[in-house]
């Protein structure tokens, strides 16, 4: 037998989402929208400030009426359920710094079961396997019994995704779940939500303006593009590779003075007038030297013409060499700070 088809979780139809006041258009973000969203998959929401991520996320939610077209979990029409039912099929992370009071950690994730028991409903033991579930896989449990507001921002965040896990919805909506998280509990957080759509089978879509991380954790990226002449959004989706190699994320986040450059999926300043070297040399060594050069604005070329040269040598760091040639000079360098400071010597 075949495998199964792979369920949608989430189906957004002919959606047009935007402002309402009473029955009256305020403001239209973007139209004709049509997303899936499978069991199992890790999806980030990209665009620039203002592009409409986060109304979109609320109309997904049915926090914000949408205005024409249709939403459905699990095949069923938003419209059609009621709060309860939603609750059991989406829990959502907002990006809001975490205030709740003088609660437990345990009593926070706890609330996660509320559309099952209700406010006042006890625990049952089914209840409380899925709270320690959800404090185990978000590696959670050890501070299980401390104060929310003794720990660190990083694991207030991991809590908040364990409450929403033990929500146990099929659907996980997250908005700017990193905002306030440094540089190591944001790729900790990305890596913990892919390994949680894998091992759960849970659809997981979330807005972030983490783009270098969201390219290599997300399964798809839903890019919002740059406003037309009325203000609207259009919405192109795909795999991150797929959207680097077909220009799609080149061009939503073109702007003047930097762009993305599709060779090392990271952006980069542009310079006027730089002076160009070509860099001799591959691996490790002339990633970053390329980096460093770049930094010092100069524009790294593959063409010897008119360009100074910089010749890379040595097989581990404590040989490495950098030769600088020009038609005045030939210096080597044993680091990159002295290949920039015999740069900056002799650049006019």
């Amino acid at each position: 037998m075949g495998k199964s088809a792979v369920k949608n979780i989430l189906s957004i139809e002919n959606l047009t989402i935007g402002y309402l006041k009473g029955k009256r258009v305020i403001r239209t973000v973007a139209r004709d929208l049509n997303l899936r969203l499978k069991e199992g998959e890790f999806a980030c929401l990209l665009g620039a400030n203002g592009s409409g991520k986060s109304t979109l996320m609320r109309t997904v939610a049915g926090v914000q009426p949408s205005i024409k077209g249709q939403v459905l979990l699990d095949n069923t029409l938003l419209k059609k359920l009621k709060p309860a039912q939603i609750a059991q099929q989406l829990s959502m992370v907002l990006t809001e710094k975490i205030t709740v009071g003088n609660l437990s950690v345990q009593a926070l994730v706890s609330l996660g079961r509320v559309p099952y028991t209700g406010w006042l409903g006890r625990l049952k033991p089914e209840d409380q396997e899925i709270i320690n579930w959800a404090l185990q896989v978000t590696e959670t449990t050890e501070f299980r019994h401390r104060n929310i507001n003794q720990l660190s921002d990083g694991e207030k965040q991991k809590v908040m995704i364990a409450r929403a896990l033990s929500q146990d919805t099929p659907l996980i909506l997250l908005d700017e779940p990193t905002a306030h998280l440094d540089l190591p509990n944001r790729v900790m957080i990305f890596k913990l939500l892919r390994k949680l759509a894998k091992q759960t089978r849970k659809a997981i879509l979330l807005t972030t303006h983490e783009l270098d991380l969201a390219l290599q954790a997300a399964d798809h990226i839903w890019l919002m593009g740059k406003k037309n002449e009325q203000g609207e959004c259009q919405i192109t989706t795909g795999t991150p590779e797929d959207l680097v190699l077909n220009g799609t994320f080149e061009r939503a986040f073109a702007k003047d003075g930097f762009h993305f450059d599709k060779h090392t999926g990271a952006f980069k300043i542009n310079e006027p007038d730089q002076q160009k070297i070509y860099l001799q040399g591959t691996g490790v060594q002339a990633f970053w030297t390329q980096r460093a050069l770049e930094r010092e604005g100069y524009l790294v070329t593959q063409n010897t013409t008119d360009s100074w040269e910089v010749a890379l040598s040595g097989d581990n760091p404590k040989e490495y060499c950098w030769t600088i040639k020009t038609n005045e000079i030939e210096d080597a360098c044993h680091s990159v700070e002295d290949l920039l400071q015999v740069l900056r010597k002799h650049s006019p």
